[in-house]
């Protein structure tokens, strides 16, 4: 039997898809990185995946607005192929860039009632790019990426990872119905960790069906317990590192 097929997919200014897919093959997963164009010319790459996956970046140089251009390129050219992609039950993740080109395609976060974006990425409070890592917490939710994973840690590295809601009421309904399972929590001292002053310290969304996941944090670059800058003194260096286990789930799921 095969083993679960991903789609690494890439545009001019994408520079984490060999380490994504790298993680997906560590996961046990067969991984492939294509460019947009190459699948606008050819969607029918796309039947052959189970798992599509945007990875981190600046796609297009974010030179408008960041995932703008990309999201712009995958609503006009592809939108039919990923909507087909995830109605016959695929798994969609976004990592930083790629979840803010999900908000923006509409494969995440839409209005339930007019379809419209309701949610956004924005500029970070301190309007300054932060590159650390981050202690995270999951709460209950349908998201088959985050299964068996409570609080960890992750590197993040963005300029616009501020999670915000077009009408901020929104934010206990989605909480409540699990699709705001990744938040922003204090670290082993008690200090906030949240990088960029996000609405309810969210950290990543899910569609109502677990199966589109996006998240700022990185766990393509936390595979190994070697890459945590602590490892040397508190973490078994043979031990996997915690953003393995989002990759593990997703193969899983679809194996």
């Amino acid at each position: 039997m095969l083993a679960p097929r991903a789609l690494i997919l890439r545009a001019p200014g994408t520079n984490c898809d060999h380490e994504t897919a790298h993680a997906f093959e560590r996961a046990g997963g067969l991984a492939r990185r294509v460019h947009v164009r190459a699948l606008a010319e050819r969607p029918a790459i796309a039947d052959d995946c189970q798992i599509l996956c945007i990875p981190g970046g600046f796609s297009y140089g974010d030179d408008i607005a960041s995932g703008r251009i990309f999201a712009l390129e995958l609503r006009t050219r592809l939108g039919e192929t990923l909507a087909k992609f995830r109605d016959k039950g695929g798994l969609v993740l976004g990592i930083c860039n790629g979840f803010q080109v999900l908000v923006q395609t509409g494969l995440l976060l839409t209005d339930p009632a007019t379809g419209e974006q309701e949610a956004s990425l924005a500029h970070n409070t301190s309007g300054r790019y932060v590159d650390r890592w981050v202690r995270l917490s999951c709460g209950p939710s349908p998201c088959v990426f985050l299964k068996g994973l409570g609080e960890f840690e992750l590197p993040v590295a963005h300029g616009e990872g501020r999670f915000v809601l077009r009408e901020p009421a929104r934010l206990d309904v989605l909480r409540a119905a699990g699709q705001l399972p990744l938040t922003y929590v204090a670290d082993d001292l008690g200090r906030p960790t949240n990088p960029n002053g996000a609405m309810g310290d969210v950290a990543g969304a899910c569609d109502p069906t677990g199966r589109v996941f996006g998240l700022m944090p990185h766990p393509e670059r936390f595979i190994d317990a070697t890459q945590h800058p602590s490892w040397p003194g508190r973490l078994d260096p043979s031990a996997p590192g915690a953003g393995l286990t989002i990759f593990v789930n997703a193969v899983k799921a679809t194996a």
